[in-house]
């Protein structure tokens, strides 16, 4: 397949509609054939119903057991794009004089775009480490891909060290975020007849208790002292958010269940397990007075932490690289925190701010997008040719 401009590969990319409840395989074939070039390893890693795929394309030299080179990162999902406010097809690359728009073009297919070209034109002839890319599903909707990749595919024990992860930073140096816990909390009422509730059991009444429950966990949150607090100065606590509620069928029916959906967010140096058992008992305790009502908590996903040592050399190579002092942190969870647990050293770096993802008219300013392509080749550079870190 001819190699694309950058905007043209976007335009390509942002057609594929991979809303996460879509399967993202058309995606990863047309990527698998853009990459197929000599020099160029693909490896696919399905899903366990086979769905869906992460993608891993090595470029350069046989990995290293001194894990030098570098892993350039990036979902391939994105969320629905339904609002009546689009102004154009979300599906389709719209030129906005200074700016791309569709849905994607910042989260996060500009970066994409950006990463699968340098990758095709690469020459690593005479590089010293390899350049993997590191493409997942999924992770708009709990880093799924990310996770699937660290528990089943063995080569990924020897991918690069230095990685970015390329989510809309605005081209700024992160190395800390929050991760982010979503429950499904489920009470089992018995059904009736409103007209003789004493042969029922109401689900949505204690339901009331447990949310009250739920609020005085947020207030005890909020009031703590967790650790890296500090990185987070806007919101230096694990936030809990009741975001969905939902049950009974009718009004003359005694609901038989009610649903509470929850997120919280911990900071790096939080066991997730820990605020698990706390939601765990506190909302068993709010529940037990109204048995025969009955209560489950259910894990639906957990997005871990990040925090990158200031002295990795990926850190310090993209603070010196944008003029940064320090990494800074970001209040969103990624899939950094799922690839540190393959000994990655995850920096958060991307065109687009997150600021207009997940909205109507989601852009990408093309400054942002050629920028990215400067300081990602020098990166490379850096990490592949030179071997550097």
């Amino acid at each position: 397949m001819p190699l694309l401009s950058d905007a043209e590969l976007l335009a390509r990319l942002v057609a594929f509609d991979t809303t996460s409840r879509n399967s993202n395989l058309p995606l990863a074939d047309f990527l698998c054939d853009y990459l197929d070039r000599p020099g160029v390893r693909i490896a696919r890693n399905p899903s366990t119903d086979g769905r869906k795929a992460n993608l891993v394309a090595w470029v350069g030299p046989e990995p290293a057991r001194d894990r030098r080179g570098l892993v350039l990162s990036g979902h391939m999902d994105v969320v629905p794009a339904e609002e009546a406010e689009w102004r154009s097809d979300p599906f389709t690359l719209a030129d906005g004089g200074d700016r791309w728009v569709a849905r994607g073009a910042c989260d996060m297919k500009g970066f994409l775009a950006v990463a699968a070209n340098l990758a095709a034109e690469a020459r690593p002839e005479h590089w010293r480490a390899p350049l993997a890319l590191v493409l997942t599903y999924d992770e708009e909707v709990g880093t799924l891909g990310a996770k699937r990749l660290t528990e089943s595919f063995p080569e990924a024990a020897t991918l690069p060290r230095n990685a970015i992860i390329g989510e809309p930073t605005s081209l700024r140096v992160a190395r800390a975020h929050k991760g982010h816990l979503k429950l499904r909390v489920t009470l089992h009422g018995v059904p009736a007849h409103s007209g003789y509730p004493h042969l029922g059991a109401n689900a949505i009444e204690p339901a009331g208790r447990v949310i009250v429950a739920l609020a005085g966990l947020r207030r005890e949150l909020e009031a703590e002292a967790p650790p890296n607090r500090e990185l987070f100065p806007e919101v230096p606590f694990v936030p809990l958010n009741v975001g969905t509620v939902h049950g009974g069928a009718a009004i003359n029916v005694v609901p038989d269940r009610c649903v509470v959906e929850l997120g919280v967010r911990p900071l790096p140096g939080l066991a997730s397990a820990e605020l698990i058992e706390r939601i765990d008992r506190a909302v068993r305790a709010a529940a037990a007075p109204f048995a025969p009502v009955s209560v489950d908590v259910e894990l639906l996903s957990d997005s871990p932490p990040l925090l990158l040592d200031a002295a990795a050399p990926i850190h310090r190579h993209l603070c010196t690289l944008v003029g940064q002092t320090a990494g800074e942190s970001v209040s969103f969870a990624t899939d950094a925190g799922w690839l540190q647990h393959l000994g990655l050293d995850c920096a958060i770096f991307g065109p687009g701010s997150i600021a207009v993802a997940h909205k109507p008219n989601e852009h990408l300013p093309k400054a942002e997008f050629a920028a990215a392509r400067e300081l990602l080749a020098t990166t490379i550079d850096h990490f592949c040719r030179e071997a550097g870190g």
